[in-house]
């Protein structure tokens, strides 16, 4: 019996990139007649063409499922609801700009196929045409994320990656509402081959992550998967406290012994803003963890789909 692949294609403002994404899987499956492919593509709240585009390939692919969302959900929720709905014994992920190459997939599928592995997941060498300051925190966010979290997040790791069926299911029973995938996957665990490849440009259109975007989804990352930021609170707090009291020590023997009236309304004044500063970066922090239980315990779904060819979809999760 042939292996079955579902292929979990994330699209947001894919319209011209989709069908160069489609002809290069194709010509991937021709040459792999042992596996039976389904491409599974989801449409993240589109405002271009996209859905149209999935609606012409479906039409005429039979392998070619679709979900639409009611509106954008992000990423994230379009991985979700990939992974929700996948059907196959091995599932992958990928972008559909080409810049995870369909033509890593042979390798990915035989290095399952072993059984040595329970995914196979690509990471990029270079970062070959990317902004340098871009490159630059990126890397700097891998070794921060490492050192202070239990999420095992290679530097240079993309959300390309194939999957059996278990490690699908462990991702999918993980159903808290703030995700980063990056850390979920490794959390999790499993066994994991990397495949390092050199870095793709995208064949078509503009890239959807601004540097504002990655700062903020990094920060996501962090408040996920660790509790560094509240713990550095503390410290703070306490640093303070302990100069604080020195200083008040300090004025007070001063002012007994020598008699000299503390002087520099400028340096107090220095002083109480360094110090409310502090404060409200310290709040921050707390208020950034609350905001995340608070979405959490609402309880909200991931994802709504509005339209779909797939009549056993799961249409809210």
């Amino acid at each position: 019996m042939n292996r079955t692949v579902t292929l979990i294609v994330p699209c947001y403002n894919e319209e011209e990139s989709l069908p160069i994404f489609y002809d290069a899987v194709c010509e991937v499956a021709r040459g792999l007649p042992q596996v039976d492919f389904t491409f599974l593509l989801v449409n993240d709240g589109s405002k271009d063409g996209t859905l149209g585009v999935m609606r012409a390939l479906a039409a005429k692919d039979e392998r070619v499922k679709y979900l639409s969302f009611s509106r954008n959900f992000g990423k994230e929720a379009a991985m979700y609801a990939g992974l929700c709905n996948a059907k196959g014994e091995y599932v992958a992920v990928m972008d559909a700009d080409m810049q995870d190459p369909p033509s890593l997939l042979p390798q990915m599928i035989e290095a399952l196929d072993t059984g040595e592995y329970d995914s196979v997941a690509t990471r990029r060498v270079t970062r070959a045409g990317e902004p340098k300051l871009r490159s630059f925190f990126a890397r700097r966010f891998y070794r921060i994320i490492n050192r202070i979290s239990d999420a095992d997040v290679v530097d240079g790791a993309r959300d390309f990656r194939l999957m059996r069926r278990e490690m699908v299911q462990a991702i999918v029973e993980m159903g808290e509402y703030n995700r980063f995938s990056k850390g979920i996957f490794g959390w999790i665990g499993f066994r994991t081959k990397w495949l390092p490849y050199e870095n793709v440009e995208r064949v078509a259109g503009e890239t959807k992550w601004s540097f504002f975007k990655l700062f903020k989804y990094s920060i996501d990352g962090i408040i996920n998967f660790s509790q560094a930021p509240l713990s550095v609170a503390s410290w703070m707090g306490i640093l303070l406290t302990f100069v604080a009291f020195l200083m008040v020590v300090f004025v007070v023997v001063r002012r007994l012994l020598f008699g000299d009236p503390v002087a520099g309304w400028a340096s107090t004044i220095c002083v109480i803003l360094f110090i409310g500063g502090i404060q409200l970066l310290c709040m921050g922090i707390m208020g950034q963890y609350l905001a995340k239980t608070y979405m959490e315990v609402k309880g909200r779904p991931h994802y709504i789909v509005a339209e779909s060819n797939d009549p056993d979809v799961k249409r809210v999760r």
